[in-house]
């Protein structure tokens, strides 16, 4: 039955293209695992374990992206467990292909649009521009810190660093009352307990 609708030449010739799968130089990360996917989904007896097929994948891989997976997997990909480096691919996939859905829409964002794709671009366009917005609300956040800095440090400067007179006022107060509880201690201490004989 499998040699009727999977003749041996044909699963030799699909063993030999998961093999020598490589990633089209113009083919982003997400689009070279959907093929090479693909490729595994045509052949299900393909015979490959699971470490084998991820080995084909990375080192079929850019430079790049073999190190963006290295730097998700902290380190070296290769010191995880399969299943692990499966998972790791599979969330940079959906990160890589979220990322180049949004490059795209501000890259064709002047073309016209389909009346099919609209509403995914429009879906893709708020979402840009939320994420935008919320940028600005950080960058406006960390201005006005980095503003107050400034002001207090040019205040500590023009009034004489250390001896700004708050600060002075403070340390005066604080040293005056702790010699004075230190005599007080001492006299009542003193006046307290003496040698007998000593009046």
């Amino acid at each position: 039955f499998i040699n009727q609708f999977f003749p041996p030449s044909n699963t030799t010739y699909l063993r030999n293209e998961i093999t020598n799968f490589l990633q089209k130089s113009n083919e982003t990360f997400n689009e070279a695992w959907e093929h090479f996917k693909d490729l595994l989904r045509q052949r299900p007896h393909h015979g490959f374990s699971e470490l084998h097929q991820l080995d084909t994948f990375y080192n079929a891989l850019n430079t790049n992206d073999q190190d963006t997976l290295d730097s998700a997997a902290d380190g070296n990909f290769w010191d995880k467990i399969p299943r692990e480096c499966l998972s790791i691919i599979e969330s940079q996939s959906k990160v890589r292909y979220s990322r180049s859905r949004v490059t795209d829409v501000r890259v064709n964002e002047n073309a016209p649009l389909s009346s099919s794709s609209q509403s995914n671009s429009f879906d893709l366009q708020q979402i840009a521009a939320a994420l935008e917005d919320k940028l600005d609300i950080r960058m406006s956040r960390f201005e006005k810190s980095l503003n107050e800095m400034k002001i207090l440090s040019s205040l500590l400067l023009t009034r004489g660093g250390n001896d700004f007179p708050v600060f002075h006022d403070n340390i005066q107060q604080f040293q005056t009352a702790a010699v004075e509880n230190f005599i007080q201690n001492r006299q009542n201490v003193s006046s307290q307990i003496r040698p007998p004989g000593f009046h």
